[in-house]
């Protein structure tokens, strides 16, 4: 069974058309069984409230469908978040009362300026011409969900973004390092041996509950990913943000689907202090956010370096 994931931005109206509705929370998952294709579509519900659902819903898929119908100032924030995490792969469609010549301008010099844009009506056979992109390497499972099923114990709900799964792996839970046991894997609620990235997966697995598992938490063999409260970054400040930075300023980052308060401890380089250890591996984008800002909340990013 192949699987492509997308993550929807813009107006989240159109979700309703594409699959069905599976789990809410401040991200919101929709899904589709079609033609051997598992396809899974995420959207961040919790933004504009909150920006760190937008930096992860991003980060889940492989593919972006971002459906303009206003231009204001949320539109480019999500146009900056793309940007920042180099989501290069991607479909644009507006509304009819969207003027076509401003978008442009917007998303001039941007990653998004790379995207095809597309009629609405198209939108479904645009999709359909998209190919799987898996992720070569050892087994790499960012955790967006976790929780206990009575009679089933613990289930956690994730992307295979890396390597695949088996039925009966052990497989390490990072930052933590608590050993789990894969019990069972379901697609599309439908039981399978193995899942192969970039497979949607849930997990029934042994070894922790769900008060155990964050989201951003990553199951894998520990092969090539580092836990450390210490990053450094070859760090790149939005030039939107206009307010300089200074050592020992606080602020939110984001590292996959991992969100961490931190502190600057250097600025040239680049040094920061995570509150509580995260996990990742080398060209990891880390997003540093101010979710109190009044205009742009997001601040710089860069990949990381160590």
């Amino acid at each position: 069974m192949k699987s492509i994931n997308y993550t929807l931005l813009g107006d989240e109206t159109i979700a309703k058309d594409l699959g069905k509705k599976g789990t809410t929370t401040d991200i919101t998952i929709y899904d589709k069984k079609d033609t051997g294709f598992v396809k899974t579509w995420t959207l961040p519900t919790g933004f504009p409230e909150k920006i760190p659902p937008l930096l992860q819903a991003i980060n889940m898929g492989e593919y972006v469908i971002f459906h303009v119908s206003k231009l204001d100032k949320f539109t480019g924030e999500q146009i900056v978040a793309l940007d920042v995490l180099g989501k290069t792969k991607g479909l644009l469609t507006h509304s009819y009362d969207v003027d076509q010549e401003k978008l442009l301008l917007m998303i001039k010099g941007t990653v998004v300026e790379q995207y095809k844009i597309v009629e609405q009506s198209n939108l479904k056979q645009e999709m359909d011409a998209l190919e799987p992109v898996s992720g070569d390497g050892p087994t790499r499972i960012p955790i967006d969900h976790c929780f206990d099923v009575k009679g089933v114990g613990t289930v956690i709900l994730g992307k295979v973004a890396q390597g695949k799964v088996k039925a009966y792996d052990k497989l390490k839970l990072l930052p933590k390092g608590d050993e789990v046991l894969i019990k069972s894997i379901q697609m599309h609620d439908d039981p399978v041996e193995e899942a192969t990235s970039p497979a949607r997966v849930g997990l029934a697995v042994k070894g922790v509950v769900s008060d155990d598992v964050q989201r951003g938490d990553q199951l894998s063999l520990g092969e090539g990913i580092t836990v450390s409260q210490d990053i450094a970054l070859d760090y790149k400040q939005n030039k939107f943000f206009k307010d300089k930075l200074t050592e020992g300023q606080t602020f939110l980052v984001n590292i996959g689907l991992q969100t961490r308060a931190a502190k600057i401890t250097s600025l040239s380089p680049m040094k920061i202090l995570l509150n509580k250890p995260a996990s990742f591996v080398k060209n990891d984008i880390c997003v540093i956010l101010k979710p109190e800002s009044a205009t742009i909340r997001i601040v710089g990013s860069g990949p990381i370096v160590a």
